[in-house]
């Protein structure tokens, strides 16, 4: 594995086992992941919410099993928020969305194989234009990854997040009539999912950040007033790990745009 790029605030965050454990309730709202009983999968966590992304992606494929999921993760938070190279990104997410797959093989009931899958896979067509990920029938994976993720987790906050941005993006790509009929996107459909990702985890950034963006790409600028409100409560929020502090940064950066 070549060298990945280093998390921007190093030492920011100190985990240990312990008050991960303590923790984990907070940290896991997003993704409903159940605290692990194997002690490696529990370290690779630690890694990967203490920002070091590149050694629980290691650990977590080391520890296989659950470590799988941590695996997933911490190569997707990294590739979308620190990869610089888009070939090296794609690479990634492909990668992910192989073991997502072979993840749900074998644990067909595991909520989080498929949703890396899908965000995965979700990041991966907006890296390739969505408007082509659409026509190699990749918006339809996602779509169906992230209502059997939802149908298995039903508090699964990021994929209400994710098949939200799913809605949003489909009809800002292919309008209304054609994102309904071809793909089943409905813009009220996706607003309602913004809004309930955030009634399950109220506080999220990333939450607050999609839903701005969302609601632009659907409603226009009508609702810009709205969305520079979500952007600030997100810029405002306080990040409890590494990924939650890149969600913050980026929020900052929309303020900036």
């Amino acid at each position: 594995m070549a060298q990945w790029n280093p998390f921007p605030h190093p030492g920011a965050y100190a985990f240990d086992a312990a008050s991960l454990k303590k923790n984990w309730a907070r940290l896991h709202r997003g993704d409903c992941e159940a605290l692990p009983a194997d002690a490696a999968v529990l370290k690779a966590w630690v890694l990967f919410h203490n920002g070091e992304f590149q050694q629980a992606a290691e650990a977590g494929l080391k520890a296989d099993g659950a470590g799988i999921t941590v695996a997933n993760k911490a190569t997707c938070i990294y590739a979308n928020y620190l990869e610089h190279k888009e070939k090296t990104k794609l690479d990634l997410f492909l990668q992910t969305v192989e073991r997502a797959e072979a993840q749900q093989a074998a644990d067909p009931k595991n909520a989080n194989a498929w949703y890396w899958q899908a965000y995965a896979l979700g990041r991966y067509s907006q890296g390739i234009s969505v408007a082509k990920a659409l026509a190699q029938g990749l918006g339809t994976r996602v779509k169906e990854a992230l209502e059997q993720t939802i149908r298995l987790s039903p508090r699964h906050a990021d994929a209400h997040i994710a098949l939200a941005v799913f809605h949003a993006e489909v009809i800002d790509k292919v309008g209304a009539l054609i994102g309904s009929m071809t793909y089943g996107a409905r813009k009220d459909t996706g607003l309602a999912f913004f809004r309930e990702a955030l009634a399950l985890n109220p506080g999220s950034a990333i939450a607050m950040t999609e839903y701005a963006n969302g609601m632009v790409m659907l409603e226009g600028d009508k609702r810009m007033k709205e969305a520079t409100g979500l952007y600030e409560q997100a810029a405002a929020s306080e990040p409890m790990d590494a990924m939650e502090r890149l969600d913050v940064d980026m929020a900052r950066v929309k303020l900036q745009d």
